[in-house]
């Protein structure tokens, strides 16, 4: 048996998806910027995906940019906020210590420009509160941009609290919802959401696609300079067939998410009661309140990269983090930033499940993950001096 449990690096795209994709490749093949018939059948359909985004997030059509992902809607964001906090004066950003790297790596590039960061703390709970948020505000922030679901830990963050926060200390709050969306309801207008990144591929739509929430008003900087499309806002001719297809898994997402999501909190939390009989083992992330798919542990005494290589022999396609870091050795930064030490942090595994994963693949990964663990264990040196007392046990 192979079982996929890697969905939160990426999904299988599904046949809604490939289907609304195949007539952009066969028929309305042509630019949607062009005037003749061709490109404005392209146009129309190019629009009408816009519009069914922008519903599936509570927000109006022109308030939905299409990007090549998630990491370009975040820098653009990011960017935007700042450049026009600088242009006031102000030039102070809240995050937090766990965000992907789109958003980290973005702020030390503003760091560099003369930019005050703070981010928060999340070793409490591995989450943060909306009071963190509120007590950071200074007078020069001119941004609060948190992610609203853990990639690495699957912690859900109190993002409408965080934004009425915003709202009322009239600073702007940007969302990068990559891990959220399809997977927990959105209404940005009700939860008080600026500025919002998500990507397809991450709810069985195709890669290379994503999309920007920016609300009516907010001014965008480029982060593409070339064309006028996306109303001068990214240039590029637009791809429609991944487009289109986004469209319509988000749209398939959202309306069987209570029955999907259901399904996959019952297989999530079967892992998680099963996995934690493993000794000296601790699940990371909010314990409640945690991503319907999202399935993290630390095991203590064994490497991780080890685990995943013989989890795949056995058939079991997992990570130990961010896909986006995978060949870096050094411990994941969310691990560490909610107080893992570095020996455990170590040993992490993911699990990332989705509506298409089955009960019989969540016996077979709660049969081998203890095999593995335990295999390993009997070949590590630091298992050995755990267990003869040479060394203290932190799990």
């Amino acid at each position: 048996m192979q079982v996929y449990a890697d969905n939160a690096a990426t999904t299988q795209i599904s046949r809604v998806a490939l289907e609304a994709m195949m007539p952009c490749f066969e028929t309305y093949y042509g630019n949607p910027s062009s005037l003749h018939s061709i490109g404005q059948e392209a146009k129309e359909l190019l629009e009408d995906a816009r519009q069914r985004v922008a519903a599936c997030l509570g927000c109006e059509a022109r308030e939905i940019y299409f990007t090549s992902g998630g990491s370009e809607a975040d820098n653009q964001a990011i960017l935007s906020a700042a450049r026009y906090g600088a242009r006031r004066g102000k030039k102070h950003i809240i995050s937090t210590a766990f965000e992907h790297h789109a958003v980290l790596h973005t702020l030390q590039k503003l760091e560099k420009e003369g930019f005050e960061v703070t981010l928060l703390d999340v070793r409490q709970g591995h989450n943060i509160t909306a009071q963190q948020v509120h007590d950071a505000i200074r007078e020069d922030t001119c941004l609060v941009t948190c992610m609203y679901a853990n990639n690495e830990i699957g912690s859900i963050l109190p993002i409408a609290q965080i934004g009425e926060v915003c709202k009322d200390a009239g600073v702007p709050f940007h969302t990068d919802a990559v891990q959220a969306a399809g997977h927990l309801h959105i209404d940005v207008k009700a939860q008080n959401i600026d500025l919002l990144s998500l990507s397809a591929h991450k709810f069985h739509g195709p890669k290379g696609v994503g999309a920007l929430y920016a609300r009516r008003g907010f001014p965008l900087v480029n982060v593409i300079d070339g064309g006028a499309q996306e109303r001068g806002k990214r240039a590029g001719t637009e791809n429609l067939p991944a487009i289109r297809g986004m469209a319509a898994a988000l749209e398939d997402a959202c309306a069987n998410m209570e029955e999907n999501m259901g399904r996959v909190r019952a297989m999530r939390d079967k892992l998680i009661a099963g996995l934690s009989r493993i000794p000296h083992c601790d699940l990371n992330g909010d314990r409640e309140n945690r991503l319907p798919g999202n399935v993290s542990f630390c095991f203590e005494g064994i490497e991780g990269e080890s685990l995943l290589l013989l989890l795949d022999m056995k058939g079991v396609c997992a990570s130990s983090g961010s896909a986006c870091t995978s060949g870096s050795l050094d411990p994941s930064h969310v691990l560490l930033a909610i107080g893992r030490v570095h020996d455990v942090a170590h040993g992490s595994l993911r699990l990332s499940i989705s509506e298409y994963n089955t009960d019989e693949e969540m016996d077979h990964i709660l049969t081998v993950v203890p095999q593995v663990v335990q295999q390993l264990r009997n070949m590590s040196p630091v298992w050995r001096d755990l267990q003869t007392g040479k060394r203290e046990f932190i799990l």
